[in-house]
Formats: C-alpha cells, structure tokens, sequence
C-alpha cells in the first residue's frame, strides 16, 4: 500500500476516529445549515420511528448466500421455512404479482447493545432478474453492512480456503488502519456483488496517564452505509421524515490512499455521514445508517426492482404506522407495496423507496398487545 497523503491526515481526525469508536451521534444540525435537523419534529409522538431492526439482501442463489452469510458468522434462525412459494403477503409487500420466493433469516448480536440484528435474504424465481450490484463500491445506490469481527485473519484465511473471498481491496489484502502496519479492515463482497465491510475486534488497552482503561471492542453487526447522490434529498427523507439524527460537525470532502484502498478505487473524494437511528432491540442503542457521497463519481441511477439480484433494504420499527403512512405519501415518496400490508401475525407493513437512489425501506409496526 502507498504512503498515506496528507489529504487523508484530515479526514482520519475528523472521521475515521469516531467511526472506530462507534461514537453514536447526538441530535443533530442539517449539514450547511447550522439549523436544528427536521429529526427533532418526528423523534417522539404518533408516527414516529422507534429503531432500526433488520437489513435485507436480495440474493440469486440463495444456497450460495446462505453459507457466506454462516461463514461471516450469522446465525441461521430457527423455525423458518425456506421452501419455494407463492407467498401473497410477502407480494403485496413487493409490489409484486404471483411471483414465487424463499427467503433465509440470521441474526448476529449489534456490537452496539449485544442484542440480535436480523438479516433477511431472499431469492426470486420466475421472473427476469438483473444484478444492481455489479458495479462498484461508490456507485449512487449501492449500500455495503459492517461487522467487527473477532479475528479477521482467520476469517480471511477461511473464506479463501472455501472459495468465497472477493476482496475490494487495493491487491486483494487486507488495509492497514491508520497508525497500524497490520492489516486490519476490508471490503469483501458477497456472492451477488454486495459490499460487506469487515474491521478487526480493536483489543482492550489498560489505562494510560492521559486515559482511562478501554474495554475490548465487541464483535457484531456495526452499521447499515448506503452511498447516495443528493445529500438534501438523502438528509431530507432519512432525516426529515423517518427522525434519523445527524452529527453536528459532519465531515468535510476528503481523498487519500487509504480510502482508495479500502473499496479498490482511485481518485475518490468523498464525504461520509454518520448519522443513527435507535436499534428497535434496544432503543437506547444508536445504530449508525452512514450516508456516502462521492463528489467525483456522480452518475444517474439504472432503474431496478425490488426482485432483482443485488438489491438491499433497511427494516424500521414504526409507531402509528397509519399517520406516518400519511405523511410519507404527502410527502410524494413512492410507495410499492399495495398500501398498508397486515402479515399473518399481526404486523402491519409498508415498503418505500427514498426520493435519491430509490432505496428500498420497510416500515413495521408490532401488533396491539
């Protein structure tokens, strides 16, 4: 790997620190604005969004997916039907007709609150499918899911052996952080393209005259990033409308070796968000859903579908879904599912699609005890 630049010292203070130290942001400002962010408006009361609670993978061969996912270290739900079916709830959700699926659940425990994060993937048949993913990592709608892992030289060792590793990464190595000579972090892709960040578990480190001692950094789902194209647009939506909280000083444009290597490019200038929602397991918890914007790689955004190969989205636990329903649809953001969709077991379901790269988000709320 080159020398780091200069340019990247920059970014290492202003970012790179807090996105290791998994700091949850506070109730944030509109970036540019220096006013309080829409977020405060919709953050309690009827309509409001209570956490994040699972992300979802549409994949294309689901065996497939299914192993890479045990051998990043989630864990097969149990109980959980698998088989091939005309499921018609789960169309109405997709906006989908008679179109046949199975899907696979997982949980690995949020490095953040140590409950379980759900994973949900799901194949399609049946019906003509492209890959959204196949392109790179700083493409407007590609999104990539990050976890701290216990020994990330094992799990690069094992992933090899088996034939599953496809690094980003500058020589298909792991990146050194920075300060560090060992490689320690990476971006991997799954079988269909879609990014899967992996960071080393940082090790405990006993106290020092100028700090106190710090505890290990705990395995475990880390956070949802998604890179988008228009900043108010993202800001507004994820913002505005579903209440996620922005850090006050967000970072500035920033390039360096470093941030090439990570994701396999060159030349990148980009800025990366770090905003959070509550996780719905534990809504003390910040799960951080980071916005990516590359200011040099800005291209339209190829239609796709929920049904294609490659294609990602968030799961919010909502109060009131039926008011924040309302203002959603006010608000002119598209709605695919056939409106309020209620499951088997009571829960009532409503998937959109942010107004920026048409990003998919599931909205749930539990059934009435």
């Amino acid at each position: 790997m080159r020398k780091p630049s200069a340019q990247f010292i920059d970014w290492k203070v202003a970012v790179f620190v807090c996105v290791l130290l998994l700091g949850a942001a506070t109730v944030g400002f509109s970036q540019g604005t220096g006013e309080p962010a829409a977020a405060s408006l919709v953050n309690s009361g009827p309509g409001h969004v209570i956490g994040v609670a699972f992300d979802g993978r549409m994949v294309g061969d689901l065996d497939k997916s299914v192993a890479f996912y045990k051998a990043l270290g989630f864990v097969p739900a149990e109980g959980v039907n698998s088989s091939w079916r005309n499921d018609e709830v789960m169309n109405r959700i997709h906006g989908t007709r008679g179109v046949e699926s199975r899907m696979a659940k997982f949980t690995l425990d949020s490095n953040i609150s140590g409950k379980p994060f759900t994973l949900y993937l799901r194949e399609f048949r049946g019906i003509p499918r492209k890959n959204a993913a196949s392109g790179n990592a700083w493409d407007p709608g590609m999104s990539h899911i990050d976890l701290t892992v216990p020994d990330i030289d094992q799990m690069w060792s094992q992933l090899k052996a088996a034939g599953m590793l496809r690094p980003r990464t500058w020589e298909g190595k792991l990146v050194a952080l920075p300060g560090e000579t060992k490689g320690s972090m990476a971006y991997i892709q799954d079988p269909d393209g879609m990014d899967v960040e992996i960071v080393n578990q940082r090790a405990a480190a006993p106290a020092t005259d100028t700090r106190p001692a710090r505890p290990a950094d705990p395995p475990g789902f880390n956070h949802i990033g998604l890179v988008i194209l228009d900043a108010e647009k993202a800001q507004a939506f994820y913002g505005g409308l579903l209440g996620e909280q922005w850090p006050a000083n967000p970072m500035t444009w920033a390039s360096g070796d470093f941030l090439d290597s990570a994701i396999g490019g060159h030349g990148n200038i980009l800025r990366i968000v770090n905003g959070t929602f509550a996780e719905a397991a534990d809504t003390k918890a910040r799960l951080r859903f980071e916005i990516v914007e590359f200011q040099n790689r800005k291209k339209a955004v190829a239609p796709y579908s929920i049904t294609d190969i490659g294609v990602s989205y968030m799961g919010l636990e909502v109060s009131d879904l039926d008011r924040l329903f309302t203002r959603l649809k006010g608000a002119g953001i598209t709605i695919v599912s056939d409106g309020i969709v209620t499951m088997t077991g009571g829960y009532r379901v409503v998937m959109v699609r942010d107004p920026d790269t048409g990003a998919f988000v599931e909205l749930f709320e539990r059934p009435k005890q």
